[in-house]
């Protein structure tokens, strides 16, 4: 429902996605039960669309809307007297503890995005959770973005609070000896959302702005809830210098491949505030993962071509980071740097090993790595053999014909 009065309709957009992932995360940290704090946050977001349309936006929008859900969720517990909560033990501590500081810097968020992220729960269910509780989007939101049946998705989310509630998974951040892995944790559920965002799995389109868009705003959520995690930094920047080639990476023809982007249409912003949260997070500590991944995306945001890219800095990157993750992507990607740095014959060097294990049959940024280095060394109907190998492994329209494109005009990196 929403206010008639326009200036009240605004605050309630803005109310929403300032407040509601802060209100549920409270109320679930004080209720333990995610379905309760998520029907008590509907119904105060309800009264505010009546009350705000009548009475004007109240000036704190956030504690308003957090009392009011608080007395629902009260209200509720009464008259259901079968619950197992004594309500009037819930009201005494939440009036002793004034507005119940949460988690780490007092929001109660973080506690959220820890239980959305449990490792008990299967990485779509993470990723659903985190959509929907953390950055608010609505089950039909999250449905369209992933290509699912509203019902399915909704079926998913409820078996999922109903597997936090009877697991005991807690709404709160974890002790000191599990902080690392669990933070890992959630870092990979953002960056996974990214990506299906940047690259679409399925579908005509290449990119799917709105993912991309919602990663990078749990990414600075984390950020701004933990500022001296520099693996969060790292992610951070990482999103924020992909995400600045999205107006050059397709076209009517499909994907534009990195070597044919207009460079001019790069967001010049973005690109200098990841690279200023990258540098400053390198300087505190060692660089992990993240910003490993952050620092090549910047040498290719500061290239002026692809004939001017730093790939010998590039490639020693990606051996650094085979180091601290190893795998055969990052080998697929190591390849193709020091394809570039050091000529096709190099990179296939690096790549054969890949190639030999199996492990990545359909994957076909791996076939469309070999392709090009096979036309590079003048072994062309291997070439041809690969080219048609990749291919058949893509299930985006968008990146086909960006793959039929770059094999007609080959000589670049994938």
């Amino acid at each position: 429902m929403r206010p008639v009065g326009t200036d009240a309709a605004g605050a309630l957009e803005r109310a929403y996605r300032d407040e509601w992932s802060s209100v549920v995360a409270t109320l679930a940290r004080r209720l333990g039960d995610l379905q309760a704090a998520e029907d008590a946050a509907a119904e105060a977001f309800a009264a505010a669309a009546r009350a705000w349309a009548r009475d004007g936006t109240p000036p704190n929008p956030g504690g308003w809307l957090m009392t009011t859900a608080w007395r629902k969720a009260i209200d509720q517990l009464r008259h259901n007297r079968a619950v197992a909560v004594d309500p009037q033990a819930l009201l005494d501590a939440a009036a002793g503890a004034g507005t119940a500081p949460g988690t780490v810097g007092g929001d109660d968020r973080l506690g959220l995005m820890f239980a959305c992220c449990h490792p008990a729960l299967a990485l779509e269910v993470r990723v659903a959770l985190t959509l929907r509780y953390v950055a608010g989007l609505t089950t039909r939101q999250i449905a369209a973005a992933f290509v699912l049946p509203e019902a399915t998705l909704a079926q998913r989310l409820v078996r999922a609070k109903r597997k936090i509630s009877q697991s005991g998974i807690r709404f709160e951040v974890p002790g000191a000896d599990a902080l690392a892995s669990r933070l890992d944790d959630v870092r990979a559920v953002i960056y996974l959302v990214f990506n299906e965002g940047y690259a679409a799995s399925e579908g005509s389109q290449l990119i799917r702005a709105g993912l991309c868009e919602e990663a990078i705003w749990l990414g600075r959520l984390l950020h701004r809830l933990l500022p001296d995690d520099t693996e969060t930094a790292g992610l951070l920047a990482l999103m924020l210098l992909h995400h600045s080639r999205a107006a050059a990476r397709q076209d009517g023809g499909g994907a534009v491949l990195l070597a044919d982007q207009d460079r001019s249409r790069w967001d010049k912003a973005l690109i200098a505030e990841g690279t200023a949260i990258l540098d400053a997070a390198v300087a505190r500590r060692r660089p992990g993962r993240y910003q490993t991944e952050a620092a090549i995306a910047a040498l290719h945001a500061a290239a002026d071509s692809v004939d001017a890219t730093d790939w010998p800095q590039i490639a020693a990157l990606y051996g650094a980071l085979a180091r601290l993750a190893p795998s055969p992507v990052v080998e697929v990607n190591r390849a193709v740097a020091v394809g570039m740095a050091d000529g096709p014959h190099a990179g296939l060097a690096v790549l054969e090993p890949v190639l030999a294990s199996g492990a990545l049959t359909g994957y076909a940024p791996l076939h469309a790595a070999h392709a090009d280095l096979l036309q590079r060394a003048g072994r062309a109907d291997e070439a041809a053999a690969a080219w048609a190998r990749a291919e058949r492994s893509l299930g985006n329209a968008a990146l086909q014909h960006g793959l039929r494109r770059r094999r007609a005009g080959s000589g670049g990196p994938p």
